[in-house]
């Protein structure tokens, strides 16, 4: 049993083979996928997903980096939508200081705003951080965003950062930066921080896990990241497959 809890096969890059994508997950053990959505068509698609198959599940959310084209009329479809069965978190969302397309308090205001409503549906929340991890700790905090908790996606920082993650009730959660050589942070935090506190992913089509890095990544691939984080604990692959679904479930509400 492995939860992906962060793929975007809402991409365009699974256009033509989704099906196979998806038999692949399915044959490697893949039992529960997130596909998070993080504009207005990806969410469409995200939901066209979750209501095509029953093991996949939706998450909406307006990404950091187009903050400056959010609406409020795009607020008001994602809590809509959050009523719908299969819809399981809120995001992605947070704040992306490497890409400049949205000012830093655009995205600061569309963060809280986002949070706001989480706290409102109660509904956890998924955190995309890119060079912005002060700013996220801040707006978490002042915004109380442990009341709902939620996911540090695709996590690359440190310990430090980590443990004050976990202390505002929110998942570490690792994807294909763990598994390569040079990653010494991800590797760091996966080895001490204790596995009720993390969970696995892919960010599908994007960070591929070694040995496939640089080519599309895909569900199946989660086992990678399994594997790594097994290592580095010295556990079995099963004990960390088994323990990271059983946190995505209880994170999501998921009874299945």
């Amino acid at each position: 049993m492995l939860f992906d809890t962060h793929a975007h096969l809402n991409a365009i890059q699974y256009s033509e083979d989704l099906e196979d994508v998806i038999r692949r997950a399915t044959d490697e053990g893949v039992s529960h996928i997130v596909v998070v959505g993080f504009d207005r068509p990806t969410i469409s698609r995200a939901i066209e997903l979750a209501e095509q198959y029953d093991f996949i599940y939706a998450a909406v959310g307006w990404h950091p980096v187009d903050a400056i084209d959010m609406t409020e009329d795009d607020l008001k479809m994602i809590e809509e939508l959050t009523a719908h069965p299969k819809v399981v978190a809120l995001g992605e969302m947070g704040l992306d200081y490497y890409w400049d397309k949205s000012p830093k308090e655009v995205q600061k205001e569309v963060f809280r705003k986002q949070i706001d409503l989480a706290k409102k549906v109660k509904l956890p929340i998924i955190i995309h951080n890119r060079e912005a991890t002060a700013d996220v700790l801040q707006i978490l905090q002042e915004e109380q965003a442990a009341e709902v908790g939620g996911i540090m996606h695709c996590f690359t920082g440190s310990l430090e950062v980590a443990k004050q993650c976990i202390d505002m009730n929110f998942y570490i959660s690792f994807g294909g930066p763990v598994t390569f050589k040079n990653a010494k942070k991800p590797k760091e935090v996966a080895k001490e921080i204790p596995l009720e506190h993390l969970l696995i992913e892919t960010d599908c089509p994007y960070l591929t896990p070694h040995p496939f890095r640089g080519k599309r990544n895909e569900p199946s691939y989660v086992k990678y990241v399994a594997e790594a984080i097994a290592e580095l604990k010295g556990i079995s692959f099963e004990e960390v497959a088994e323990k990271t679904a059983d946190n995505a479930k209880k994170l999501f509400g998921i009874n299945r």
